[in-house]
């Protein structure tokens, strides 16, 4: 990531950085997030002077702003050392490990997606505030070289087979127990009526309307 030398024409000054592999890992989504921290540790009218090109990251001002163009060449050489260690945030990780966003929630709720921290940013012209989980670089790259989403994937959907053959079980066992429930129900219903007709013709006796033979 070292720098390349300062170019100068008749109207600006020019520098230009590449960014490493092993910074960017492969993502141009995580590229485009170096360039941003970047422009954040930037004078507000040093923003505007940084340029992303595939790799390459460039800074250019006015040859009458070269006071300017030094303090912020400093900024993004300084930054650029510390790059390969940057957090990775969430729109990020997603393109490195191309995954889901239900995925990404999904593993980072049941801890197998370790956290790195949290960031709070306010959003661009807005006055409310966002707070997400960023994650570390090296445990990024580790997941990646690993093929662990792979692995993770297998396992929810075994996980997933699972809790439908559960569903599947206990919904047939309802209709079962419900089912019998019916039948017993129909059962008693057929004793009680049985029992009844037998209380009638007691009463009836008792009252002296059968007809006994002596």
């Amino acid at each position: 990531m070292m720098p390349r030398k300062n170019e100068m024409t008749d109207n600006e000054l020019i520098r230009t950085w590449r960014l490493s592999p092993a910074a960017t890992m492969g993502s141009a989504v995580r590229a485009k997030g170096i360039v941003q921290e970047i422009q954040a540790r930037l004078a507000v009218s040093a923003k505007k002077s940084i340029s992303l090109e595939g790799n390459e990251i460039t800074l250019a001002m006015p040859v009458a702003a070269k006071a300017s163009f030094n303090a912020a060449a400093s900024v993004v050489t300084k930054a650029m050392k510390e790059a390969e260690t940057f957090p990775v945030i969430p729109r990020e990780i997603q393109d490195i490990l191309t995954i889901k966003s239900t995925e990404r929630h999904r593993w980072l709720a049941d801890g197998r997606l370790p956290s790195a921290g949290t960031r709070t940013v306010r959003l661009n012209g807005r006055a409310r505030q966002i707070t997400f989980h960023v994650f570390d670089p090296k445990v990024v790259e580790d997941l990646m070289d690993r093929g662990t989403v792979y692995e993770w994937r297998v396992e929810d959907a075994e996980a997933k087979a699972e809790r439908r053959r559960k569903a599947a079980y206990h919904a047939k066992l309802t209709r079962s127990l419900n089912k019998q429930q019916k039948s017993d129900e129909t059962s008693d219903h057929g004793l009680n009526d049985e029992a009844a007709e037998l209380r009638r013709w007691q009463e009836f006796d008792r009252d002296g309307f059968l007809w006994r033979q002596s």
